[in-house]
């Protein structure tokens, strides 16, 4: 055995005089790659334990995707990136909070987003799940009506290179008539009931994902399509907790 460390040893020198590196296995924490992949795993899991109640065994392997390759990390605050895959929501600053991977995953397959889908959402937060949806559709609007919030996830879009998403500060509530109509609507707060604006900017065979409920009581998770005719149609997917939607004072 001796014998053969040696040998190693003098390999490796002889190797470290010619200028060659060697590569050694990596120690501690997994890359950001490794940890994305995990958390999609957890989210595939996850999705197959709720399939009762939100009807679908496995979710879009495009939103899997999407959700492999965009770096959670970079939209979450320095002191929680070691955190930033964690199958959960994180703070994000101003009271709010970026959504759980799995929410994420599931609001961006019940929207049913496609490569020519103009989508509209409300609540853009950091400005992950506009990433998400950037991902998959052609265009992505987003208003978020905390200026901080909405500053922060701007420059971090366009630093990632997202330029097919474009930020509004606002109330989302009225949503963005000169954009509409919508393909898809993702609404990532909780007002007590949907704002008749939404449904109005949704196109025909459109879809609407948001929570509805009130602050402190039970929310649901509610999916509202759109015919062709302009007929409406909705089912509660999931009990859920978003923070509340917020509107303008004045």
């Amino acid at each position: 055995m001796n014998e053969l460390m040696m040998l190693v040893r003098r390999i490796l020198s002889l190797l470290a005089t010619l200028g060659i590196a060697i590569a050694t296995p990596a120690c501690g924490q997994p890359s950001p790659e490794q940890q994305r992949n995990a958390m999609v795993d957890d989210i595939a899991r996850m999705a197959r334990a709720l399939s009762r109640n939100t009807g679908k065994d496995e979710l879009d392997e495009r939103v899997l995707r999407a959700m492999a390759k965009v770096p959670r990390h970079e939209f979450v605050p320095e002191a929680f990136r070691a955190r930033a895959y964690e199958n959960r929501p994180l703070p994000i600053g101003e009271g709010q909070t970026i959504s759980q991977p799995f929410i994420v995953a599931l609001m961006t397959d019940l929207a049913g987003v496609d490569a020519d889908s103009v989508v509209l959402e409300i609540g853009t937060g950091s400005g992950y799940q506009a990433a998400i949806l950037a991902e998959l559709a052609a265009r992505v609007h987003t208003i978020e009506i905390v200026e901080p919030l909405g500053r922060r996830a701007a420059e971090t879009l366009e630093r990632l290179g997202y330029d097919n998403v474009f930020v509004r500060i606002g109330d989302g509530y009225r949503g963005w008539p000169e954009a509409a109509p919508f393909d898809a609507i993702v609404v990532t707060a909780a007002p007590d009931e949907v704002p008749r604006p939404l449904l109005e900017q949704l196109a025909p065979r459109g879809r609407l994902v948001i929570p509805v409920g009130a602050p402190g009581a039970v929310q649901s998770l509610r999916l509202i399509e759109k015919d062709a005719e302009g007929r409406l149609t909705e089912r509660d997917v999931l009990p859920v907790a978003f923070v509340p939607f917020t509107r303008e004072t004045r």
